[in-house]
């Protein structure tokens, strides 16, 4: 069975990490159109204090709980509250495994996504992440019931979260800042559909490195 070891997952976490960082300008520009424009800048403060307390062994599913909890507690706007749940949920689903498949890692973004939905009442269509995340869940679970190849479903995976993303331009806000906009907040991507993007091909990126590490 297609798996990596979770003691292993640093990379993966430094993927996520790198991926906010090189793109906080970005998330800020996307942002600004319809909101504070103030996105990249909190998200990546979050990692940046993540990445310079992460310990020297840390695995895969205690760096996502360490994250959760930094951008939790200590990051401004509505994205802290929203990305700290998702990965402290993510984290509680796979605490005591030690390696992590295809069926686990569905059931981690199925935990992340229904801990988000038990704060925010977003649904597809809404123009959020969960526009982002919800394809790129339903793409793993899919996956997993079908015995698909680990690294296949991870790259199935990163196109559904760019389809979800880009979705997000053609919608009107209903939640935050830009559901003030009405008809105007349509035709920009939203820009927690845009984060959440970043940081699931990143999760896959680092998961197909070490995916072919464990192969060769």
């Amino acid at each position: 069975m297609e798996a990596f070891k979770n003691a292993a997952g640093k990379p993966i976490l430094l993927h996520m990490v790198k991926a906010i960082r090189e793109n906080k300008a970005f998330l800020g520009e996307v942002d600004g159109l319809i909101g504070d424009g103030d996105h990249g800048m909190n998200m990546a403060k979050g990692f940046t204090l993540f990445e310079k307390r992460m310990s020297e062994e840390v695995s895969f599913s205690d760096g996502l709980d360490q994250l959760g909890t930094i951008l939790f507690s200590e990051i401004g706007g509505s994205m802290g509250p929203i990305y700290g749940t998702i990965f402290m949920d993510m984290a509680a689903a796979a605490e005591d495994a030690e390696d992590i498949g295809l069926p686990l890692f569905a059931a981690m973004l199925e935990a992340g996504l229904t801990g988000l939905q038990g704060i925010v009442e977003a649904q597809v269509g809404d123009k959020t992440l969960v526009d982002t995340l919800f394809p790129a869940m339903d793409t793993l679970k899919h996956g997993a019931e079908e015995a698909a190849s680990f690294a296949d479903t991870l790259k199935t995976m990163k196109t559904a979260a760019e389809r979800g993303r880009d979705s997000t331009k053609d919608m009107v806000a209903k939640f935050g800042r830009s559901s003030r906009l009405g008809e105007r907040s349509r035709g920009v991507l939203d820009a927690g559909a845009a984060s959440c993007c970043l940081l699931l091909q990143a999760m896959a990126d680092g998961m197909l490195e070490l995916l072919e590490g464990e192969s060769a």
